[in-house]
């Protein structure tokens, strides 16, 4: 039987009975994946001494993936200006709601998974981003995989332009020997402050050795399945989208990686890379998939 702890002001728990599947989601840091177990594997962890104000661990990136060059862009006409929460670069990063604080709507927990419902409301328009919207987050729990699905609708009056992403750190025993499976042959170019300049052809590997790779790099893949190789476990993620590309990036602390599955690409805002618009009254929705196999 899985059991769901929400004795937490802010923190609830997924676990099934032998404690070999766990979760834990923090609700004021944008309803993020903070520490995940799949069949006695540790997938996700506790990135201390690394702040999550800097690494934004498994957050869900919403109105935009990544960043906007200045924080400014324009849409049917007017020009917008997001607050710079990158201050080096100047560059407004990773959306809206990672420190958010979400609430639960619904729970269920059965002999084979323990699922969650979350749901963010923003009634009070930004001045980077003047619209309403609501965000419900559900996570899945199994033995051996987890399911993420993002939800968002428009409430306002007006059209909005989105990108969706998510930015979990998946933890190896061995970095060095781990590796990706992914389907690309275009690599997205950045600039010196990590703003898309354009894209290059690359030869498509089919293993993509991580080593002692410095990685903050994004790819467009032409499927939505990524596999990711440690010498402990083989984890699946997939996603539902159309628009499929990934951002890889190796922070500082030994034997972490973020591999991020986004539906767009950093100023695509302006470049309209993997750019939607959401109408009034009208939702997306997301699928992303972690799976032992």
């Amino acid at each position: 039987m899985y059991t769901i702890n929400t004795n937490f002001s802010d923190i609830i728990e997924l676990e099934n009975a032998n404690k070999s599947s766990y979760a834990k989601i923090h609700l004021n840091l944008g309803a993020s994946l903070q520490e995940l177990t799949l069949n006695k594997h540790t997938i996700i962890e506790d990135l201390s001494p690394l702040s999550y104000s800097n690494t934004y661990a498994s957050s869900i990136l919403f109105p935009f993936a990544n960043r906007i060059k200045d924080g400014i862009y324009s849409f049917e006409g007017n020009q917008y200006q997001f607050d710079v929460n990158e201050i080096g670069n100047n560059n407004a990063l990773h959306g809206l709601v990672f420190n958010k604080t979400f609430k639960i709507k619904e729970q269920n927990a059965t002999d084979t998974f323990a699922s969650v419902t979350l749901i963010y409301v923003e009634k009070n328009e930004s001045k980077g981003f003047p619209y309403t919207y609501t965000i419900h987050l559900k996570y899945t729990l199994t033995e051996t995989g987890l399911d993420l699905k993002v939800l968002v609708t428009n409430t306002d009056t007006k059209p909005f332009p989105f990108t969706l992403g998510w930015h979990p750190y998946f933890s190896s025993s061995d970095l060095f020997n781990s590796t990706l499976n992914f389907d690309s042959d275009t690599q997205l170019v950045f600039d010196d402050k990590c703003i898309t300049t354009g894209t290059k052809t690359i030869e498509n590997e089919p293993i993509f050795e991580i080593k002692d790779k410095k990685l903050d790099d994004c790819f467009i893949l032409n499927n939505n399945q990524i596999q990711f190789n440690t010498p402990n476990y083989k984890l699946q993620i997939a996603s539902s989208s159309n628009e499929n590309f990934l951002q890889i990036y190796t922070p500082p602390k030994a034997n972490v990686i973020a591999i991020e599955p986004t539906t767009g690409v950093s100023d695509s805002f302006n470049n309209n890379m993997g750019l939607q618009i959401l109408e009034p009254d009208n939702s997306y929705l997301v699928n992303w998939t972690l799976k032992l196999i």
